[in-house]
């Protein structure tokens, strides 16, 4: 199949997972043809059956803003008309999908007939899409889409709350690529921790969202029984706050900020626990990411992430804000070196359920179902 994906080039998950979901469908012999502003971070070199079409919005003096939805309509149809497309699909219902509604219609009325998927992610329904200004948009795309998918159960329940569509939502959930674990390179963790001293982990975008002052808090409570050593990657519009919340706590030489990183993989093998405590997460791909590495998740209760994350099993779940508990439950895995080798196995175990290979053929099997 030739596959058009439309999505947010950024470190962000809806474009994480759609940039390895177009890598993996190449590799399976599918042609992609990524379209978008600027190169996926995730996509990295040159790529067998991969081509990256760039969104190039003019700007001229006329606009206040750039009219970015209706460039990246055209350029669907340019796209879609010239390298004979079979599908659309794309990520994140603003402004991807409205965009997808007239490219179809445009090609339409040119003899061409072209379905379009819509994945919902999380916030495109749960934060943006709430707004009221958007709000008839989204009902209608929705309404409109060929297909729609959402990424959990938790986030199909939002929609249908949220919105007036009785389209029918499959949930696809994300998905990583499972590899079978390895030792921890100590040579590398020495430059982080003592031996004997555990590494917590968080990675995020550092938005209020992601309460990320309530990781150095827990962190911090923790610290006190057990001296541990805190890796935070990402960055963000929190960030400046989390700094001066780790000098007023006392904890900066205990907490290593790094930053944004391209391959998270390297920061999480080192960790002995990830934190998520997020005021809401669709599904919470850092968690399962930090799984499938075979670390046990401390998190908050919120929308998708209890499909992830087996309470009492691969980690604990906690009511969004405390902080006590949160604590309690990561001291009670680092306590016990029997109990935290048994959740990381079964965090690692739990991870291969949503492995890569298993999930993309649903969404061939959808992609067929439409072109039928």
């Amino acid at each position: 199949m030739n596959i058009g994906i439309v999505l947010y080039p950024t470190y962000g998950g809806s474009g994480v997972v759609a940039t390895e979901l177009g890598k993996y469908l190449a590799k399976k012999g599918h042609e992609i043809h990524f379209i978008t502003y600027s190169q996926p971070v995730r996509l990295g070199s040159f790529r067998e059956n991969i081509t990256y079409h760039e969104v190039t919005v003019s700007d001229y003096p006329l606009f206040d803003y750039e009219p970015y939805e209706t460039v990246l309509a055209s350029k669907m149809v340019d796209v879609a008309k010239h390298e004979q497309l079979d599908i659309l699909h794309v990520h994140y219902a603003i402004p991807h999908a409205s965009a997808a509604f007239m490219a179809r219609e445009i090609l339409k009325s040119q003899g061409i007939t072209i379905p379009f998927v819509t994945t919902l992610h999380g916030t495109d329904i749960t934060l943006v899409g709430k707004d009221p200004s958007f709000e008839p948009v989204i009902t209608f795309c929705l309404n409109q889409s060929d297909a729609v998918t959402a990424v959990s159960e938790s986030l199909k329940k939002d929609t249908y709350e949220h919105f007036s569509t009785d389209r029918e939502i499959q949930v696809i959930p994300n998905f990583i690529p499972i590899e079978p674990l390895k030792p921890v390179d100590l040579s590398v963790r020495r430059r982080f921790a003592l031996d004997e001293e555990p590494i917590f982990c968080h990675v995020s975008n550092f938005r209020k969202v992601k309460r990320v002052q309530d990781v150095l808090k827990v962190f911090g409570k923790v610290n006190e029984e057990v001296k541990s050593q805190l890796i935070l990657a990402g960055d963000g519009p929190e960030r400046y706050t989390l700094e001066q919340l780790c000098r007023e706590l006392d904890l900066c030489d205990r907490v290593t900020f790094i930053g944004k990183v391209r391959d998270t993989q390297h920061v999480l093998e080192l960790a002995d626990l990830f934190m998520l405590p997020s005021e809401t997460e669709s599904f919470g791909l850092a968690a399962l990411e930090a799984m499938a590495l075979g670390v046990p998740v401390i998190s908050s209760n919120t929308g998708g992430i209890p499909e992830v994350n087996i309470h009492g099993e691969t980690g604990f779940l906690s009511d969004v804000g405390d902080i006590d508990d949160m604590a309690k439950n990561a001291l009670f895995l680092l306590m016990d070196k029997e109990i935290h080798a048994k959740f990381k196995a079964n965090a690692y175990k739990r991870a291969q359920e949503f492995d890569i290979e298993r999930v993309v053929c649903e969404y061939e099997r959808l992609y067929e179902r439409l072109l039928k």
